[in-house]
């Protein structure tokens, strides 16, 4: 035999090989049927030699395809419980990260601004204001420049119909620097609650909006404690609680006149869209040259010039912070709630004032007594019980 001669054997072989190839795709049925004529003894005479050869081979293992079937099924489902387990664990704790960034920065935020008005005793509320937007405007222009957010465009048409919604934006925040000044930490978180008594009146006369028995019962629980706390408050300053009083009726304007407003903002811009990162680009540009004018009007320009403050890099350190925290509370604010949802925020926002109080009591040593600070503990509950009540049964007409 010559050298390129294949043995028989070696030939059929090579046969055989390739027809199982072949018949890899229908092999359950070709078992299935050779297993019902080797139970009924018969040879199958329809099938030719070759087949019944590839059959009868040991060497092949066959078995039901329907068991590959119910594996594969089964590797599969408990991988995608797997990935669901590990995306829950990872979307969880970017919740908690994103909620500790906006607690921390809301607190750091009022007590950085304490210490500037109160421990170093700064007496130009209206400059302090100015230089944070400032340093916010500067901030967020950088990072529109470099593509991480997206700002839009300001027009006239916008600046016009935005006008009245800053000059509301800018008496809040002076009323608060202000406020903030005479009043300590607590009693100033206390008394912001009377914001949300304003806000549900204002809801109700000018937009039809209906609140249940549970909403005004927690209203009706932070009036009563502003004022046990206002009374039972051993460092009382009437000069402190009228600017606080006039802060809520502002931050509630400024609610109730930002909805009406948003919309018709929204139709003179670009891209029909309005975001947080444009509005605070939008408020804080708008609010320099109305807070230079009541610079001027409130002279204090002479107390620039005169105090030696503005001569300490260490004062300089400080102001400059909180204007990046003034701006930080906006990007934790919207990423926390971008990873939760708008219950567990406002959940959040009104349990973190629970921190801020002890904070404000511990670090400035406020004198206080056990029926201050009951009051400032109820008031504080009540916050919380407002916030469920008015995100568990929302009623509007």
């Amino acid at each position: 035999m010559g050298s390129g001669a294949l043995p028989l054997g070696n030939s059929l072989d090579s046969q055989l090989l390739e027809l199982e190839k072949a018949l890899l795709h229908d092999r359950d049925n070709i078992y299935w049927n050779y297993k019902v004529h080797e139970g009924n003894g018969t040879p199958d005479q329809l099938s030719s030699p070759l087949r019944r050869e590839i059959l009868s081979r040991p060497s092949i293992p066959m078995k039901p395809f329907g068991n590959d079937v119910d594996l594969e099924d089964g590797k599969l489902e408990k991988d995608r419980e797997r990935v669901a387990k590990s995306n829950k664990a990872v979307k969880l704790n970017k919740a908690l990260i994103s909620g500790l960034a906006y607690c921390v920065a809301s607190c750091s935020m009022i007590l950085v601004n304490k210490v500037v008005l109160s421990t170093y005793n700064f007496n130009a509320g209206i400059s302090l204001m100015v230089y944070q937007n400032f340093i916010a405007i500067i901030i967020v222009y950088i990072l529109a420049r470099l593509g991480v957010v997206s700002t839009e465009p300001l027009t006239w048409k916008l600046i016009k119909v935005w006008l009245p919604v800053n000059v509301i934006f800018v008496g809040m925040l002076i009323t608060s620097m202000f406020s903030l000044k005479y009043i300590n930490v607590a009693m100033v978180t206390v008394l912001k609650n009377v914001t949300n008594v304003i806000t549900a009146v204002g809801e109700m006369y000018l937009f039809s909006k209906r609140h249940g028995t549970s909403v005004w019962a927690s209203l009706f629980l932070m009036i009563i404690s502003a004022v046990c706390g206002g009374i039972t408050d051993l460092s009382f300053n009437a000069i402190g609680y009228s600017w606080q009083i006039a802060n809520c009726f502002l931050t509630a304007s400024y609610s109730l006149t930002l909805r009406r407003v948003m919309d018709t903002a929204k139709q003179v811009t670009r891209s029909g869209n309005l975001n947080e990162f444009s509005m605070v680009l939008l408020n804080n540009t708008l609010s320099l040259p109305l807070g230079l004018a009541l610079i001027l009007l409130f002279n204090e320009v002479d107390y620039l010039y005169q105090t030696p403050l503005l001569r300490s890099s260490m004062f300089w350190l400080v102001i400059t912070m909180s204007g990046f925290l003034g701006l930080a509370i906006s990007f934790t604010s919207m990423w926390f709630l971008h990873q939760t949802g708008a219950t567990t925020y406002s959940l959040v926002g009104s349990l973190n004032k629970i921190p801020i109080s002890v904070a404000g009591i511990v670090l400035f040593n406020v004198p206080t007594t056990v029926q201050n600070s009951t009051t400032i503990f109820f008031g504080l509950l009540a916050g919380v019980f407002f916030a469920r009540a008015k995100l568990q049964k929302p009623q509007s007409g």
